[in-house]
């Protein structure tokens, strides 16, 4: 179940459709109204006690962070969770592969988002050579039976990769290098990746042909524009699980308690942050 996929270094004669950046103000209205029914949808895995994994891979500095942090900016902490994962510690490099990703999956009423996941074996562990091919061909043997697993189970599996082009990434890249804010997005292993194109997207693509199941398909998202790319994340991602409307009516409040008997404490008593602004 293939799908057309834009994340080969173009060549001159076969760059990739030059999409025109959105208007901030078309952008803000339309993420708003998005994130009203991702609040929807949020009280509807709530009350269904369902339980959601959305898996984000992609090449560094792709967007998948941005669309992550647009997702949950709404969400409730305790309902959608975000696992970023560090590198593995040497006990969880013994463990079985999928060991350490297995206690963050959801529990009923509960969507976790991974920010990059079990793929980083298929991707960057491959490429910088920290796995061995034997690894990597289990991993490729295992996925498949894993991932139907966790649907069987009644998880709902929905993985996403953002696809950017080389010049796009290349530019992002020397944004960060300015940008002190966003210096510590580059690390050593970005900066390698660089080096390693042509592998990452070998490997991008023997990874789409052993994991990209019925059961669990890869949805490729063009992610050369960031705010195109969120909206239309979030729009898809919507459309993956019917919901309905639980929004709460408003709710009247009560009247405050009386507090003519309350007598506060000195103010001298009490340690303010000062008021510089």
């Amino acid at each position: 179940m293939m799908k057309k996929d834009a994340d080969h270094k173009p060549k001159k004669n076969e760059d990739r459709q030059k999409i025109k950046k959105i208007k901030n103000k078309v952008y803000e209205k339309e993420l708003a109204k998005l994130q009203v029914e991702l609040v929807k949808l949020q009280e509807w895995i709530k009350a269904r006690r369902l339980k959601v994994v959305v898996i984000f891979e992609g090449r560094d500095a792709a967007g998948k962070g941005g669309v992550i942090k647009r997702i949950t900016q709404r969400l409730n902490p305790r309902i959608a969770r975000v696992v970023a994962l560090g590198t593995p510690t040497e006990r969880e490099e013994t463990q079985w592969y999928f060991q350490r990703y297995v206690p963050h999956l959801p529990t009923a009423g509960e969507m976790v988002l991974f920010d990059r996941s079990w793929y980083n074996r298929a991707g960057v562990e491959r490429v910088m050579g920290f796995a061995t091919d034997q690894q990597v061909q289990e991993f490729f043997r295992s996925v498949p039976e894993f991932e139907r697993m966790l649907v069987r189970s009644g998880i709902i599996l929905i993985k996403y990769y953002f696809s950017v082009s080389d010049e796009e990434q290349e530019r992002r890249f020397q944004g960060r290098i300015l940008d002190p804010v966003k210096r510590w997005k580059l690390s050593p292993m970005d900066l390698k990746s660089r080096e390693k194109w042509v592998e990452y997207s070998k490997a991008k693509d023997d990874m789409f042909a052993h994991t990209d199941i019925k059961q669990a398909p890869w949805w490729v998202v063009n992610a050369d524009v960031k705010k195109r790319a969120r909206l239309n994340c979030i729009k898809h991602l919507l459309s993956m699980i019917s919901y309905k409307d639980l929004t709460p009516e408003p709710m009247k409040l009560p009247p405050r308690q009386d507090g003519k008997n309350y007598v506060r404490p000195p103010i001298q008593d009490q340690t303010f942050v000062p008021e510089i602004y």
